[in-house]
């Protein structure tokens, strides 16, 4: 492997001004350093008047969120639960933990995220609870369509958002359309706490609810009482401080993702059989990722490994929870392309630091392999 500068597939970017570093002080000096706190309590407000929701409680991941989510909603033992197949095991796994049974669905090449009709066929063949969404790199799904068959069928919609901060659908952020929307600070996603996450509704009660629920569901009393089930999930006032400056720069590391993938578009379009992630008319992706699908001679493996001995990281898509050796045994409702899209695509680097001098060196190495 070559020694040359590592150069990571999406790595923490801390602010040049240092925003983060102001506020774990501050919690240092006050000694606030427990889940509980004022960085915690304004992160929550800053992210909530951002997004543009109501409501939001700061939690110890982006999975500690969605499994709130689904309890909030009412999810018990042997509901059904739609949940998309393209997607992290993270978007699946909560079901489980609660006792729901899940049915994956399938996406298109469309937005590569849940297809509609698919959707629309699993209805007609179940009746779920709930159906969960996700945004996959930072591309939005086609909400209007799925909002169209939730609202139909009564069913409460949850968006996972965990890589989608900061992408617009039609002029509005994702996360903040659904019942509940979810979202994850984890260290490489478009900002971090160094773990963390976030539960947005417009629901107020719930969300109060789900506070309760992560602060080990303690009831309100002298002694330690409770009446429901808990859960250590709450944030820490020291991430959240590293949550509030991230907030910050969140518009620029949105901008620098988007020239990133408009790098990789100029300099990699052209090659044959490559094509770039779809991004719709409706849709203004935060480009968490910039993705590839490839369907001629040059395979996803010859990319990754190319790179790989230059030092330089880059990924498969995610494979669909269909496939995945856990969940053979839930149903699944759709065509083939997820498999298709998991097949044929790959993950570039996209790191917000990354200079103009990384990306040439990334598309030089991947350009070779047409020669």
């Amino acid at each position: 492997m070559s020694q040359a500068k590592k150069i990571y597939l999406s790595p923490p970017h801390m602010s040049d001004e240092g925003y983060e570093m102001q506020y774990i002080k501050e919690a240092f000096d006050t000694n606030w350093v427990a889940p509980l706190g004022k960085n915690v309590d304004e992160f929550e407000k800053e992210f909530s008047s951002i997004i543009g929701v109501k409501s939001a409680a700061a939690l110890s991941s982006g999975t500690a969120a969605l499994h709130l989510a689904l309890k909030a909603a009412g999810i018990g033992k042997g509901d059904i639960v739609f949940c998309q197949s393209l997607t992290f095991a993270a978007s699946a796994n909560p079901i489980i933990y609660l006792d729901a049974v899940p049915v994956f669905i399938g996406s298109d090449h469309k937005t590569w995220n849940m297809d509609p009709e698919a959707l629309e066929s699993a209805f007609r063949k179940y009746s779920p609870k709930a159906v969960i969404v996700v945004h996959l790199y930072g591309l939005s799904a086609d909400l209007d369509r799925i909002m169209e068959i939730c609202s139909k069928y009564n069913v409460p919609l949850i968006e996972d958002a965990a890589e989608s901060l900061g992408t617009l659908y039609k002029g509005k952020y994702t996360g903040s359309f659904g019942d509940f929307g979810i979202f994850s600070f984890n260290g490489n996603k478009i900002i971090t706490t160094s773990g963390g996450g976030m539960l947005v509704s417009d629901n107020e009660e719930r969300i109060a609810k789900a506070r309760f629920w992560a602060t080990q569901a303690r009831d309100p009393a002298r002694y330690y009482l409770h009446s429901e089930l808990g859960y250590n999930y709450r944030m820490s006032n020291v991430v959240a401080g590293i949550g509030r400056g991230q907030l910050k720069v969140l518009g620029e590391r949105v901008k620098r993702k988007k020239e990133i993938f408009k790098f990789y578009k100029k300099e990699l379009e052209g090659l044959e059989g490559l094509r770039m992630m779809p991004v719709n008319h409706w849709n203004e992706p935060n480009f968490w990722l910039t993705c590839i699908m490839l369907t001629g001679r040059v395979r996803p493996i010859d990319i990754i490994e190319a790179l790989e001995k230059e030092n330089i990281e880059s990924r498969p898509i995610w494979k669909p929870m269909h496939t995945q050796p856990f969940y053979k045994g839930f149903d699944y409702i759709g065509g083939k392309e997820a498999e298709e899209i998991f097949e044929n695509g790959v993950c570039l680097p996209s790191g917000t630091s990354m200079t103009d001098e990384d990306l040439f060196r990334i598309v030089s190495i991947i350009r070779g392999l047409w020669k």
